[in-house]
């Protein structure tokens, strides 16, 4: 049997996402010893450092009963030019699965190409799929089903802003996303979901009277030196109250974190009543255990 992956939100179906987020829910209010992955290993590729990804991979593993093994380059033949297709065949030879968190997309396709086991997209420049689950457990635990609703991405089109995109998809609400000229998302992507989407550079018309607002900072991990020049591109891009007061009046708000307040967000926002983002970033570990589980019950 081939292994199921989780490279992008697009490898599950719409009712697999809805079946991963019941059971992320029920997982989270589980208080009994629960072990489904005893003596299972999960193997972890870090290229970028991390808090939230590898805090809530390796929690979860040893929670569920299994273990995992922090990688990075500086550990392994990898960042000696080692094939990645050669460390994915003897990687998937020594362990149960494989996270990657790493620079280049085209690194965890490689992976998931040549692995026996499955292959989890822990983040990549193009997408992050494990950080928009967790949102979308969020939004479900908050607000019930996200169906019919509509969200706006306020800021770079991103890797979090085309996982956006893929989710709009696969469960089916509609997307607003308001971005300087210059950070739109890749176009293609923007096409697949034709409707569902709509691109424009007015902060307040992508926000008006929709459920969840979400924002990310304006320069990632590895462009720090565009800074001073994106500081610029983005600054009418906050997300303040003055933004949150054109949403509905019980509209959401999240982040992925780390957040950068007085930013791409104001400390009233993010501290205040309409912001998740502790409950969101807790539910990484609830919606990766639940994907864990779902995958390797597939592999």
């Amino acid at each position: 049997m081939n292994p199921r992956h989780f490279v992008t939100f697009m490898d599950l179906s719409g009712e697999e996402v809805r079946g991963l987020i019941r059971r992320a829910v029920e997982l989270k209010r589980l208080k009994t010893l629960y072990e489904p992955l005893k003596n299972k290993v999960l193997g972890m590729i870090f290229e970028k450092s991390s808090t939230r990804t590898r805090v809530s991979f390796e929690a979860g593993m040893i929670q569920f009963g299994g273990g995992a093994i922090f990688l990075s380059p500086r550990d392994t033949q990898l960042g000696r030019g080692e094939p990645v297709e050669d460390s994915a065949r003897v990687l998937s030879r020594m362990v149960d699965a494989i996270m990657l968190r790493t620079i280049s997309h085209r690194t965890v396709e490689i992976f998931a190409e040549h692995s026996r086991v499955p292959v989890i997209n822990g983040l990549s420049d193009r997408f992050h799929p494990c950080q928009v689950l967790a949102d979308m457990q969020t939004y479900f635990d908050h607000r019930g089903d996200i169906a019919g609703k509509t969200v706006a991405w306020v800021g770079d089109g991103n890797n979090m802003c085309q996982t956006y995109i893929h989710a709009a998809q696969q469960l089916d609400f509609k997307l607003n996303i308001a971005c300087p000229e210059g950070y739109d998302p890749e176009q293609e992507l923007v096409e697949q979901a034709g409707d569902r989407i709509k691109l424009t550079r007015e902060p307040f018309e992508a926000t008006e009277g929709v459920d969840l607002v979400v924002t990310d900072v304006w320069a990632s991990m590895g462009q720090e030196e565009e800074q001073s020049l994106r500081a610029k591109a983005f600054a009418n891009y906050q997300v303040d109250a003055k933004l949150m007061a054109v949403a509905a009046p019980d509209a959401l708000f999240m982040h992925c974190l780390p957040a950068h307040r007085g930013e791409e967000v104001s400390a009233e926002v993010i501290d205040g009543p309409q912001s998740v983002i502790w409950d969101e970033a807790e539910n990484r570990l609830h919606a990766q255990k639940a994907l864990l589980e779902f995958l390797l019950a597939h592999a």
